[in-house]
C-alpha cells in the first residue's frame, strides 16, 4: 500500500485535494499523523467521502474522542497512538475493525480495553497483541454471567414492584431505579474492571420479562434493550394444555415398556383433496411407526418391523396414477433406522409398498427435498449422506429407486437441512464433530463429494469447529438454529453472512456469524434435538420440559452485533403417574409443532408421546 500524507489543514478542518484522489483513497493507507489535530478537525463531511478506506493513521495528535459519524464502514486498521483519548465507545461505528492501537493515551485504562473487545466483534489485535481468546471470553462467558446476575437481581428485588395497573411514569421510574441498583450492586470480576462491569450492566442486551396475571390478560414487558435499539416490544407467552399422553410404541404392546426411545415426528402435509386438517402426525421409535390424530389422541395406523429400530420419518407428496388412469396426489411416508433400510409407506392405502437398502449402517435421519418430491436424503452412521430418487410407483406399486449423489462427511451426520433459498444447491448437516455444508447441485459431474465448508462457533475460550451439533433447523430463509454439546446455549446464525458462496475450493473453514443466543438447559446430555415453526424455536430438556422461544418481535434486531440472549418460556412436564408411580428420568428427545402451531408433539425417552394444544 502506498502511504499518502496530507499536511494541508484549513482553519475549519477541511482538507483540499482533488476529487479523483478521494475516489480512489480506498487503495491507500491514509495518514493524518503528527498534524496537531483536535476532535473538531475530523470533519464528517470529508470522511463520508472515504467509504472504502481500510487503514487510517491518526497517531501523534490531540484527539480527546471520536465523532460519532465519521462513516468509515470498511475501516480495518486504526492507529490512535499518542493522543489524549478519554473514551473508546464511539469506536463501535467501525464494526469491521480488526487491528487497533491506542498506546500512550494516558486517560485510557484496562476497562477501555475490555470495552473495545466487547464492542468490536472482529477485533483481533489490540495494541499489537492477539486478543482473540480473551475477547471471546469477554463477549460470551462474561456476558452470560453478567446476564445471569442482572436477571437474579431483577427477580429478587424488582419483579413485584410494578403495580398491576401502571402508568408510563411508573414504568420509567422503576426502570431508572433498577438501572441504578444493578450498577451499584451487581459485582463480577476483579475490582480493576469495576468500571467495565458497571458500563456493561447499564447497557446489557437482556430482555427482562416481568409478568403479572390480571383478570383477563398477562402483562409482559421488555425492560432493557437500550444498547441495540430493540425498542420495547412484548413477548406473547403461549398458553398450552396437555391433551394426550400415549404409549403406542411399546415392544410387544407391553404396558410395562417405559424404555423404548421415541426419536422422530413430523406432521402430515395437508392435501387439497384430503379430509384431514393438519392434525395428523407420524411418530417413530422402537420397532414401530405410528400415525396419530392429535385432536382425539387416536392411533390411526401402526406399522411394525420386528427386527427394526426406527430413528427417523419424513413425508413427501407424489402425484400417482391410480387404477382408472387418473392422476392424484398422495402422501408417502419414508421411515428408516438401525438396519439402514428406508421403508416407503402409502399411508392412504395402508400399504408399505417398497424399501431401499440405502446404507450398511444405521440411518440417523432422512429428509425430502421441498422442490424435488422424489429426492430423498439419507444420513448414516457410515459417515455418508446419500441422495436418492425414489421414483413414482405405478398403479401396481412398481417403482425404481436410484442413487444420485454421495456426500462424504468427516463424522456421523446427525441432522440435515436444505438451505431454503437454494435447496437444490446446498445442504447443511450437524455432525458428531461439527457443522458442515455441501454443494449438492446435480449438474456437477462429481457423484461423490467432500464437504465444501465447516463452520466455526465460539466456545468459552475461542472459536472452534470440533463439537457435536445435535440440533439443526432453519427458522426462516436465512437464520439457522443449531445446538451443540456446549451446555446452556442454542445459537441463531446467518447462513448468507457465514457462507462464502464465491470462494473456491473444498473443506474451507468459515466462522458462523452469530445473531443471537437462546438460553437453554445446562445439561451435558446429547441428542435432545430442536425444531422450528414460523417465529418459534422448540427444544426439550432432560427433565421432560419443553423450552419455547417466541422470536416474532426480534428479527430486525439481529442486524447489529453483539448478539442478544433470549430467555425461554418453559412448559413443565406435568405430574403424571403410571400404576401410582411417576415415570423415571424423562428426556425429551424431540418436540415438533404443526406449521400453524396448534399442537405440540413431545417425544420422550420413556415411550410416552405427549400432545399439547395451544389455547
Amino acid at each position: 500500500a502506498y502511504n499518502m500524507q496530507f499536511p494541508l489543514l484549513t482553519e475549519k478542518g477541511v482538507f483540499f485535494f482533488p476529487s479523483p484522489i478521494l475516489h480512489f483513497m480506498f487503495s491507500f493507507v491514509f495518514s493524518l499523523s503528527k498534524l496537531q489535530l483536535k476532535t473538531g478537525d475530523l470533519d464528517p463531511r470529508l470522511f463520508s467521502r472515504l467509504r472504502h478506506l481500510q487503514k487510517l493513521d491518526l497517531s501523534d495528535n490531540l484527539l480527546d474522542k471520536f465523532p460519532n459519524s465519521l462513516t468509515l464502514p470498511d475501516l480495518r486498521v486504526l492507529n490512535c497512538n499518542n493522543n489524549k483519548l478519554e473514551d473508546v465507545t464511539a469506536l463501535k461505528q467501525f464494526p469491521l475493525l480488526e487491528e487497533l492501537t491506542y498506546e500512550n493515551n494516558v486517560y485510557l485504562t484496562l476497562n477501555d480495553d475490555y470495552k473495545v473487545m466487547f464492542l468490536l466483534q472482529n477485533l483481533r489485535l489490540l495494541n499489537g497483541k492477539d486478543i482473540t481468546k480473551l475477547a471471546n471470553h469477554v463477549r460470551r462467558v462474561n456476558s452470560r454471567k453478567l446476564t445471569s446476575k442482572v436477571t437474579a437481581h431483577w427477580e429478587k428485588f424488582f419483579r413485584d414492584q410494578l403495580p398491576e395497573k401502571h402508568t408510563a411514569e411508573q414504568v420509567k421510574s422503576i426502570k431508572k431505579k433498577f438501572l441504578k441498583s444493578v450498577q451499584t450492586n451487581v459485582v463480577y470480576g476483579p475490582s480493576s474492571l469495576s468500571e467495565f462491569t458497571r458500563w456493561r450492566v447499564g447497557d446489557i442486551p437482556l430482555t427482562l420479562l416481568f409478568c403479572r396475571q390480571g383478570p383477563c390478560s398477562c402483562f409482559c414487558m421488555g425492560l432493557i434493550k437500550t444498547l441495540h435499539g430493540f425498542g420495547c416490544s412484548c413477548r406473547q407467552d403461549v398458553t398450552a394444555e396437555p391433551l394426550h399422553f400415549l404409549q403406542c410404541h411399546s415392544k410387544g404392546n407391553s404396558r410395562e415398556d417405559f424404555k423404548t426411545q421415541l426419536w422422530s415426528c413430523v406432521f402430515e402435509p395437508v392435501l387439497d383433496s384430503g379430509t384431514r386438517k393438519g392434525e395428523t402426525v407420524a411418530t417413530c421409535g422402537g420397532e414401530s411407526v405410528c400415525l396419530i390424530d392429535c385432536e382425539t389422541g387416536t392411533v390411526l395406523k401402526k406399522y411394525k418391523v420386528a427386527t427394526e429400530e426406527f430413528f427417523s420419518v419424513a413425508w413427501t407428496t407424489l402425484t400417482m396414477v391410480i387404477s382408472d388412469s387418473r392422476k392424484k396426489a398422495h402422501n408417502i411416508l419414508a421411515a428408516a433406522g438401525r438396519r439402514g433400510i428406508v421403508k416407503l409407506i402409502h399411508v392412504a392405502a395402508d400399504f408399505c409398498y417398497g424399501e431401499i437398502k440405502a446404507h450398511k449402517k444405521p440411518i440417523a435421519t432422512v429428509c425430502f427435498s421441498p422442490t424435488q418430491e422424489t429426492h430423498l436424503f439419507t444420513a448414516s452412521y457410515d459417515k455418508r449422506i446419500a441422495l436418492w430418487d425414489i421414483g413414482i410407483p405405478d398403479c401396481d406399486y412398481n417403482f425404481k429407486a436410484s442413487q444420485l449423489l454421495v456426500l462424504e462427511a468427516a463424522s456421523i451426520p446427525l441432522r440435515i437441512a436444505l438451505v431454503p433459498t437454494c435447496p437444490e444447491q446446498y445442504l447443511l448437516a450437524g455432525c458428531e464433530d461439527g457443522c458442515f455444508a455441501w454443494n449438492i447441485k446435480l449438474d456437477k459431474g462429481q457423484k461423490s463429494r467432500p464437504f465444501e465448508a465447516i463452520f466455526q462457533f465460539p466456545d468459552d475460550e475461542s472459536m472452534t469447529t470440533s463439537h457435536r451439533v445435535d440440533g439443526l433447523a432453519f427458522l426462516n430463509d436465512d437464520v439457522v438454529v443449531s445446538k451443540s454439546s456446549k451446555p446452556g446455549c442454542i445459537y441463531l446464525w446467518s447462513w448468507s453472512r457465514s457462507f462464502d458462496a464465491k470462494g473456491k475450493g473444498c473443506q474451507r473453514t468459515m466462522s458462523a456469524v452469530i445473531l443471537a443466543e437462546l438460553e437453554w438447559s445446562t445439561t451435558d446430555m446429547s441428542y435432545l434435538t430442536l425444531s422450528t415453526c414460523p417465529d418459534y424455536v422448540f427444544c426439550g430438556d432432560e427433565k421432560g420440559s419443553v423450552w419455547m422461544y417466541n422470536l416474532s418481535n426480534y428479527t430486525t434486531a439481529w442486524d447489529t452485533p453483539p448478539c442478544p440472549l433470549f430467555s425461554p418460556q418453559i412448559l413443565k412436564w406435568p405430574e403424571l403417574r403410571v400404576n401410582g408411580e411417576q415415570p423415571p428420568e424423562i428426556l425429551v428427545n424431540n418436540v415438533v409443532a404443526d406449521p400453524a402451531f396448534t399442537y405440540l408433539v413431545v417425544l420422550t425417552s420413556v415411550n410416552i408421546t405427549a400432545i399439547w394444544k395451544k389455547s
